[in-house]
């Protein structure tokens, strides 16, 4: 039963082509390092209303199931005041990073949220040390002994901390390459001075997509691009968590009156260079997007759109008609509005043709070949 679905898993990789070429080490190490050794006895299902907890001892295959999803399913591994707090990311994305960060044997690798503990393991399988930090103690303590039952223990050092500032590993090291497994919205500088000139850093990046970035030979900056489409949870310091998408979705219907029109087809916003370009744009404004919602009504998509706060909105598209709904003191109709003709007026750059140039006190993300060239970079909207 657990074998058919660790079959199945390793068969749709291969089956949509998502093993990269260019890294054969990975598809060997996903095989001989399964998931479901590095997930816990109770995994969480979103139902639609709630998460829930599927226990391995009370439903074996379901719990099977949801350790081995499809290649971009990820398995939710703890749930803290109703919202997921850690999980195992998917497999097609592992991939795509695990292939970004370029590795070699005999690297030194530092890897910032250990989580279950499966990324560190197929670092090992690759990596001649690698050091893994996890702010969670608990999470921290189950990983080690995970990772030691699945056999790289001795590769791997798992410390408990917090990655994303001047802690992390004691002293002076510095490492060959450095990867992320939660996403933020600043890549801190902490992370380069971690990383040896010429070294790589690859980690989800707050605009919904990870970025790998090559340090410069004297140190002193670090550029790179967009790598694929990503979607991870943010790091534990976030001074606010987002407000649940699903604790919006139904203001919409709430709200009297006749809604304003939304000037766009409401399915493009599920598009991911659509989705990356607002989220630069609108760094702090989440969007969640369905198509065919299958409520019993003729809606055909919806988006739900918060700043995590107290400002929301809910686009509904039904046949030709695009009707929102909003709430709080912004409008965000409006501001996603304006930074959609922003992007257009741009040229509708792909999220592929953004990069991201990283000095100790900026940001600047760019398109073209030139992080310092003449275009206006891709500032926040006011």
């Amino acid at each position: 039963m657990l074998e058919n679905h660790r079959l199945n898993l390793l068969s749709a990789m291969t089956e949509g082509n998502l093993w990269p070429t260019d890294s054969p080490w990975v598809r060997r190490a996903m095989e001989s390092v399964p998931r479901d050794r590095f997930a816990p006895e109770t995994v969480w299902v979103w139902t639609g209303e709630r998460y829930e907890a599927v226990h391995r001892a009370e439903a074996p295959e379901a719990w099977a199931a949801e350790v081995h999803p499809g290649p971009y399913g990820s398995t939710v591994t703890q749930v803290t005041d109703d919202m997921p707090t850690s999980s195992i990311s998917c497999a097609a994305v592992v991939a795509t990073m695990l292939d970004s960060l370029a590795l070699e044997p005999g690297h030194r690798v530092l890897e910032l949220g250990t989580g279950s503990g499966w990324n560190a393991a197929l670092l090992a399988e690759r990596a001649t040390q690698v050091t893994s930090i996890e702010i969670d103690a608990e999470l921290a303590a189950h990983a080690r002994q995970r990772i030691e039952a699945a056999g790289p223990g001795g590769r791997v050092h798992v410390i408990t901390g917090d990655g994303d500032g001047d802690g992390g590993p004691p002293g002076d090291a510095v490492f060959d390459r450095v990867i992320s497994t939660y996403a933020v919205e600043h890549v801190p500088w902490a992370w380069v001075k971690r990383t040896r000139p010429g070294g790589r850093i690859v980690t989800p990046w707050g605009h919904t997509g990870c970025v790998a970035l090559t340090v410069a030979q004297d140190g002193a900056s670090a550029t790179g691009w967009v790598q694929a489409p990503a979607r991870f949870m943010p790091t534990r310091r976030t001074e606010r968590p987002p407000l649940p998408f699903e604790r919006v979705r139904g203001r919409g219907r709430d709200i009297g009156g006749v809604p304003p029109a939304f000037p766009r087809p409401v399915q493009e916003l599920s598009h991911p260079d659509v989705l990356f370009a607002l989220r630069v744009l609108l760094p702090d404004v989440q969007i969640d997007t369905r198509t065919d919602t299958g409520t019993g009504t003729d809606t055909q998509a919806a988006a739900w759109i918060s700043d995590g706060r107290s400002s929301w909105a809910v686009l509904e598209q039904a046949s030709t008609t695009a009707n929102a709904h909003h709430g709080g003191k912004r409008d965000l109709v409006d501001e996603v509005t304006r930074a959609w003709c922003v992007w257009e007026e741009r040229g509708a750059p792909g999220m592929y043709d953004f990069g991201l140039h990283i000095t100790a006190d900026a940001h600047h993300v760019f398109t073209g070949d030139d992080p310092h060239g003449p275009g206006p970079g891709w500032k926040p909207l006011a």
